[in-house]
This record gives structure tokens, sequence and C-alpha cells, in this order.
């Protein structure tokens, strides 16, 4: 029998609460979608309404905890200590075009260290969690990175870069997708983060990277993947930080093949000679 901590139970518990009501919604963004006015204000609202039954749920079991959310900005706690870090909707553009790929993710931090991470997807109904030390597990089920050693082999998972975002950070990209196709078997896009972390430590993915992402987009997701046996670090190959501007993912074989294949990819040009 797998026994969670007071305070993992107290993220699973919010987590799928707010998951049930978003199901709800997401149900009818299908309808919306025929509309003049569109899904984006009822989506939105969703958005906020999931946030505030995860912070509800959170200040009733933990009031003295500080909070870092995606859409309010969240408070700072009576302990220092601690916090949780929430994204009530990640894949906010899937759920808007009724693609089922989206996730809550919670995450937990003392002392400015990753402790636990809940990352639910409702439509799916996977619940992927870990505390530290304790290992990483999709529902019930223990889950590992994946043990290939050969990037020929290998899918990776990565994010692409939209409108809004600068032009340095699409030429980049397109720099290490490029490279990614000449030297794996597959990239895939499917815009959740949370989940791209979590399906590189359940194996799906072999690697994953991705520019720009925030805090509340990868918390819960970084320690699953460490507990899952993976690895976690920048564009660099340095440790992995909030401030940091990439983030790189993968087993223990490959992270090192996928640190340097976006490294080389982005050298100026006398360096790559």
């Amino acid at each position: 029998m797998l026994i969670r901590s007071a305070v993992l139970n107290v993220m699973t518990k919010a987590a799928q609460k707010a998951g049930r009501g978003l199901v709800r919604d997401f149900g009818e963004v299908e309808h919306l979608q025929v509309s003049r006015k569109g899904p984006g204000d009822f989506v939105s609202t969703a958005d906020k309404k999931a946030e505030r039954t995860i912070i509800e749920e959170i200040e009733k079991a933990r009031p003295e905890a500080g909070i870092l959310a995606e859409e309010s900005g969240g408070k700072k706690g009576d302990d220092p200590d601690k916090r949780f870090i929430i994204d009530p909707l990640d894949g906010t553009t899937n759920f808007l075009h009724g693609l089922p790929h989206w996730a809550i993710s919670i995450g937990y931090e003392e002392r400015g260290e990753l402790i636990a991470g809940v990352v639910y997807d409702p439509v799916k109904d996977e619940l992927f969690w870990a505390e530290r030390g304790k290992g990483a597990y999709v529902n019930d089920r223990r889950i590992r990175v994946s043990s290939r050693q050969n990037l020929a082999e290998a899918v990776l998972g990565t994010g692409i870069p939209h409108i809004g975002h600068d032009t340095d950070g699409h030429v980049t990209f397109q720099r290490r997708l490029q490279a990614a196709m000449h030297n794996t078997a597959g990239v895939r896009r499917w815009g959740t983060a949370s989940l791209d972390l979590c399906y590189v430590a359940a194996g799906r993915f072999d690697g994953f990277w991705e520019r720009g992402l925030k805090p509340w987009d990868v918390a819960a997701g970084i320690v699953i993947v460490k507990e899952a046996g993976g690895f976690v670090s920048d564009a660099q190959g340095r440790a992995y930080t909030f401030q940091s501007s990439d983030l790189v993912v993968g087993n223990d074989s490959l992270h090192k093949s996928v640190v340097k294949l976006i490294k080389d990819a982005t050298k100026p040009a006398a360096d790559a000679s």
C-alpha cells in the first residue's frame, strides 16, 4: 500500500477537485467554438476558478504556507520556508481549442528546495506524483525514466515559441529543432510542459527541452523527473533554477547528449567550426 504524506494528500485533493470542475468546463468549450464571441473569456474564467479551488483547499490545510500562482500571483505565507507553486491549467491553448491534453500542476517547496509535486491530467485520469526520496508514480504505479542510450533511437519533447516571443527565441528554436531532427528518432510538441516532464519520468519521452518556462510550469514536474531517475539542467548542463532561460531533462544516459545537441546547435559559427 502506498502511503502519501499529509502535504501530498492536500495537493492531490486540490488537483482532483479542480480537475472535476475543469472537465465540466472543457465539455462546454466544444459548443463555444461555434459562437461569435468564442471560448476565450470562458476559458479564462475556468482557469481562474480552478486556481481559486486549489488555493482554498491548500489554505484550509496549510494556512501558514506561501503561494505562487500563475493567475493571481499568490501571497507570502506566515512561514517563509514553505511555498506551493500552482498552475491551475497548464495547456490553456489546448483547452481553448478543445484538445484533450492539459493538466493541473502543483509543486511544494521548503527552504527553496522542491519537495513534492503533483501533475493531474483529468481527461485521461492520470495522476503523476512524487516526493523527494520516495520515488515517482502515475496513479499507483511506480514509474522510471527510459533506459535508451542512443540518441538516434530517442524521442524528445519540446515547446515551440509562438506569437509574443522574441525573434531570437524563434531562431534559436529552429536551430535546435533542426539538430534534433537530424539526430533523433523524432520530436513531439504537445503543448503542456508539466505533462512533457511527466512523460520523460514515465519513459514515454527520452528527453525534453524548452526555453522560457515559468516556475509554475515546471515545479511539480522537476520533482517527478528526479524521483523517476532523470536529470534536470539548463542548456549549458548547469543546475536548473527558476531564473534559468532554458530547461533540459533526460534519462541518465541521454541527458548529456541532449545538452550537447542544443548547445552545439546554437554556437556562433566560428565556435561551431
